[in-house]
């Protein structure tokens, strides 16, 4: 019964021919029972191992599938910020090219406004010497006319006829002297003849 045993112990497909027939009815069936019931437990659990893959595997095709979705969402951001940069690049161009003519602009209208300064202050000083020369003249002109109604006032009073008859051209000489009177340009032949000529 000892050597029975230990044949039983080992599996069916391991025994020889004579172990078998060794062996006698019951023994055999309740090892083929035996066998059965671990190979049917054995593709139970292979089952069970299969459907745990099989659930492990839709998983995986799911996060797949996920991250699939994910990828072209990421592509299709990733081209639209490239077409941004793009653009955006373009619109640098463009405000670098406009800056530079601006810059252009503004180095032309700052000469041509130093080139008009110089011009104006150029006319500015020009006027300025016309005015001091007219204030001179009228200066000059001032002190002619002084010399002029003195000499007249003298040969007023040197004249034994008295002072009527020069009156006149007195008062027309000091009328122009102090530039109250609008009868005529200051140092016109006729005023000058009418003052420098008492005896007509």
């Amino acid at each position: 019964m000892g050597s029975d045993g230990e044949i039983l112990n080992r599996e069916l497909a391991k025994l020889s021919d004579e172990d078998l027939l060794s062996c006698s009815k019951e023994e055999l069936i309740n090892r083929l029972r035996k066998e059965e019931s671990d190979k049917m437990s054995a593709l139970i659990q292979r089952g069970r191992l299969i459907k745990e893959v099989n659930k492990q595997l839709q998983g995986h095709l799911l996060e797949i599938r996920e991250l699939k979705a994910i990828n072209q969402r990421l592509q299709e951001e990733n081209q639209e910020l490239r077409d941004l940069c793009c653009f955006l690049d373009d619109d640098r161009l463009k405000v670098k090219k406009l800056a530079r003519e601006w810059q252009l602009f503004g180095h032309h209208a700052a000469k041509v406004m130093r080139e008009d300064l110089g011009g104006y202050l150029k006319k500015l000083a020009d006027l300025e010497r016309m005015q001091d020369g007219l204030v001179k003249e009228n200066l000059d002109l001032k002190e002619l006319c002084l010399v002029l109604e003195e000499e007249c006032v003298s040969r007023s009073d040197s004249s034994p006829g008295g002072s009527t008859e020069l009156s006149l051209p007195c008062m027309v000489a000091r009328d122009l002297g102090d530039g109250s009177s609008s009868t005529g340009s200051v140092g016109s032949p006729d005023q000058l003849h009418l003052v420098c000529s008492p005896d007509d």
